[in-house]
């Protein structure tokens, strides 16, 4: 996977489709590499008749590590957050949104649609608001604007999400645990290590395994706050779409999206959680295939 200096940052990135076609910028989610995008995800896009970039955001996967920053502690840094006081975090979305336009510049990409999920949606936002030239549509795919007043994440998403103890000692223990993470703020009833999640998750291991990266980029999120400011700045038609039981990020955020952005529509799917499961793929992708001429 070649790499590019974007934003001062070493980004490690991979294109699929024909360089001439009209880009689509994907952003992934916290502590996700972009081997987690699933590959017929990438070419439905790819044969729609455009060309795909993916990347590792820093800290994260190929891209750069940022190992002498230490992030703040999870808990005492979300109850400062709420009261007001920041505690210094090693980068901000702001940063890493810097960092997407970067690999659009490195790439010679004047426009693109962006396509974020999860963290990487918020980080679509503040591309699409600060940059309004350069986005010719953002999907925000279960997502939010980060807005503390919205309801909280459920108390086993919360708990699958900042585990206490020791690390997994072997691959196949931390691959074990990543797989029974989605398997609680997944979608209900899917089979996460049948329907290519496990894959995708060992791919992910086997590239680079770096658990201090979430960490950070976690304090990433809670540093950067409530950002609709930047919200309500977004120009780009917009489609936000969202899993009605999504445990993790519920979908009171994308609802705050569309109550934030004029040009947008909200698609809300009963059955899903915080993932991307087969199941509900052909559905996704033909909501944001329609989006994409839409522009």
């Amino acid at each position: 996977m070649p790499d590019i200096q974007a934003n001062g940052v070493k980004i490690a990135y991979e294109t699929f489709g024909k360089p001439n076609d009209p880009a689509v910028l994907m952003i992934m989610g916290l502590g996700a590499q972009s081997a987690m995008w699933s590959q017929r995800m990438i070419d439905m896009i790819v044969d729609g008749g455009y060309r795909v970039i993916i990347f590792d955001n820093r800290d994260i996967g190929l891209s750069q590590k940022f190992p002498g920053r230490k992030p703040p502690k999870l808990v005492p840094q979300i109850l400062a957050k709420r009261l007001g006081i920041t505690l210094k975090a090693p980068y901000t979305l702001f940063d890493m949104a810097e960092d997407a336009v970067g690999v659009m510049d490195a790439l010679e990409i004047e426009q693109a649609h962006v396509v974020g999920v999860s963290m990487g949606g918020m980080i679509g936002q503040i591309v699409s608001g600060h940059y309004p030239g350069r986005v010719l549509s953002l999907t925000a795919i279960m997502t939010t604007t980060n807005n503390f007043k919205l309801p909280r994440p459920s108390r086993d998403a919360m708990k699958a999400l900042s585990r206490r103890g020791p690390p997994p000692k072997t691959r196949e223990a931390a691959i074990d645990l990543s797989v029974k993470v989605f398997g609680i703020i997944g979608t209900p009833g899917e089979d996460h290590n049948t329907n290519g999640y496990r894959d995708r998750i060992a791919t992910s291991y086997d590239r680079n395994h770096n658990p201090d990266g979430l960490r950070r980029q976690t304090a990433a999120i809670i540093a950067t706050g409530d950002f609709r400011h930047v919200t309500r700045q977004i120009k780009a038609p917009t489609l936000i779409i969202h899993g009605r039981v999504d445990p993790l990020v519920p979908v009171e955020g994308g609802i705050d999206i569309r109550d934030n952005v004029a040009n947008s529509e909200l698609h809300i799917i009963d059955e899903m959680g915080h993932d991307i499961p087969p199941r509900h793929l052909d559905e996704i992708m033909s909501k944001m295939l329609a989006h994409f001429p839409a522009t």
